[in-house]
């Protein structure tokens, strides 16, 4: 009888772990959408290097000092979409 209670114990036991292993508060499943939103974060944190570069890009066309010709040109043909004789275009896809 005694070993038959000690068996059981030990399946409990065995049980409970288990069962917090997998559906636990810091168990497999969990793991796996800490996971899966850690690369959903890691995307949206590329997104946003990319736009801050141009911000900071932007910013720097900003600068109090004297005008540089050739980001005066650059912004104006970006905004007005002209391009020079020579200028390779590349259309995007």
């Amino acid at each position: 009888m005694e070993q038959l209670a000690i068996t059981l114990a030990c399946i409990a036991l065995t049980s409970y772990f288990a069962y917090h292993i997998r559906y636990g508060r810091h168990g497999l499943e969990v793991r796996a959408g800490l996971v899966e939103r850690s690369a959903l974060l890691d995307f949206e944190i590329k997104g946003l290097e990319s736009v801050r570069t141009k911000l900071r890009h932007d910013v720097a066309l900003l600068s109090p000092e004297i005008p540089n010709a050739d980001i005066v040109e650059e912004t104006a043909r970006d905004m007005l979409g002209y391009v020079r004789a020579d200028d390779k275009i590349i259309p995007a896809q």
